[in-house]
């Protein structure tokens, strides 16, 4: 092996010189990031490029600090930290560059420079792939958006519909939790919109931008729920993937991990995750190595925690770590000053999603559904109006439709000829004849009418609505 530092440089040239079709240029400095050699056509060498470097000749470039041919050189970086760089591209002047850099050192391991040389043709070499990079690049920024939107909230405050005391006092809470980080516990029966809720809550938050992740521990095997909630290393047991699989709490670190049916939780996984939320860290099944996660538990359940912690079947501590900011859920029943808006908003969706003309509900039909007792709250309430637009027909919806579906549902019937009628109805029916009269006077015109009728044409279109009366285009 040579032993004079000149030799050593010799043979690095003599082996650029073996390999010198396969590259573009080359190029040697010393421990001073000084260059000391470079091949005959050398890139950086063009007469263009010395003259704007103002060198006479190729000659004049030996000696000179590496950064005086090429400003943005990274070699003396190799040589101070003795790190090689396989595979960088470099752009110089017109050209682009496949370059790699390498340490030189002498037989004790001491760095004596750095050799660098570009590939020949680079862009041709370079081009697949490239164009391979780039689309998986853009398939992976794609994929991130779509799962991204796919986590983020879908619902706000706004969606939290009525304004009945209760609700109102959902509302106020909500905004309330919304401005806090601490653990939040949804309770009420099923059917009262923890999820919704829930997702109010985080789009409220500071953590918005975030992953908003939800899952229904009733709704996962027992034996699974662990890989569920704290994920699993590769070849954690048999069928396990190669790749590590994140986890609940993972998947939603910096945002809001919802917990629906905490209630049904195992106690054994009660426990680990009592643990998790003390220590803001998981362990993956089948890994001894934690990970730090950073996220907001939002919990509900329809069953009586309380009750349970009593009987020893949900865990006092877990309780308690949970049970920070409760917010009850009313059940439909105790907000009935709701149903008419609710009734009228899923009518309006029922109507869309099956491409019908939207059906009002008559004051006897709203009578009827206050009537119910509604034991499925709000989803009970979207099944029975969905049930009515495919199972009867009518411009609009009556008591009788109900009939079938709500066993308590009174009949819509004509009111008698004789006797005393309440003063509301009368009213109802003198209303609907004025503007019958008012619109054959005005012989269909409805802005005419409602100026005769001393009405906004918005109003006029809302009594035609109310009163069962069609709706056609002005003449």
């Amino acid at each position: 092996m040579p032993t004079d530092r000149s030799q050593q440089f010799a043979a690095a040239c003599a082996l650029m010189a073996m390999v010198d079709e396969m590259i573009d240029g080359a190029l040697l400095v010393d421990r001073d990031a000084r260059i000391v050699w470079s091949n005959d056509r050398h890139v950086w060498f063009t007469e263009k490029l010395m003259a704007q470097l103002g060198l006479q000749s190729r000659a004049d470039a030996i000696g000179q600090p590496v950064e005086r041919v090429i400003p943005h050189s990274r070699m003396r970086e190799v040589v101070e930290t003795g790190r090689s760089m396989p595979l960088d591209i470099m752009r110089y002047g017109e050209h682009t560059l496949l370059v790699s850099r390498l340490p030189l050192r002498d037989e004790t391991g001491e760095v004596i420079g750095a050799l660098a040389f570009a590939l020949k043709n680079s862009l041709t070499y370079l081009r697949p792939i490239a164009d391979r990079f780039n689309k998986l690049q853009s398939r992976l920024t794609r994929v991130e958006q779509e799962l991204a939107a796919s986590r983020a909230s879908k619902y706000t405050v706004e969606n939290l519909i009525g304004f009945s005391p209760a609700m109102l006092q959902v509302k106020r809470l909500v905004r309330r939790a919304g401005q806090i980080n601490s653990a939040v516990l949804l309770l009420g029966e099923t059917g009262t919109g923890k999820e919704l809720v829930a997702q109010s809550i985080h789009a409220c938050s500071d953590r918005a931008h975030r992953p908003f992740v939800g899952v229904n521990t009733a709704a996962i095997p027992e034996n699974l729920l662990e890989a569920e909630f704290f994920g699993v290393a590769p070849g954690a047991y048999t069928g396990a993937g190669r790749q590590p699989r994140p986890g609940k709490f993972q998947l939603a670190d910096g945002g809001t991990l919802f917990l629906d049916e905490i209630g049904d939780m195992p106690l054994p996984l009660q426990a680990k995750l009592l643990r998790a939320l003390q220590e803001r860290e998981v362990e993956p099944l089948g890994s001894n190595q934690v990970v730090k996660v950073d996220v907001r538990i939002i919990a509900a359940t329809s069953r009586p925690l309380a009750e349970m912690v009593r009987s020893s079947a949900f865990r006092p501590d877990l309780y308690y770590r949970l049970n920070v900011f409760p917010i009850q859920l009313p059940a439909l029943r105790d907000r009935r000053d709701d149903l008419e808006i609710l009734a009228s908003l899923f009518s309006e969706k029922v109507a869309l999603s099956l491409d019908q003309p939207m059906r009002d509900l008559t004051p006897s039909a709203l009578d009827a559904l206050r009537r119910h007792d509604w034991p499925g709250n709000i989803r009970e309430l979207a099944n029975v109006i969905e049930q009515v637009y495919v199972r009867t027909e009518g411009d609009r919806i009556l008591a009788e439709d109900f009939a079938d579906i709500l066993p308590d549902a009174p009949l819509d019937r004509p009111a008698p000829l004789e006797g005393k009628r309440p003063l509301a109805a009368a009213m109802d029916d003198l209303e609907r004849s004025l503007i019958l009269e008012a619109l054959a006077d005005c012989r269909g015109n409805k802005l005419e009418a409602a100026r005769s009728l001393g009405l906004s044409r918005t109003n006029l279109y809302a009594k035609l609505r109310k009163h069962g009366i069609p709706v056609q285009p002005d003449d």
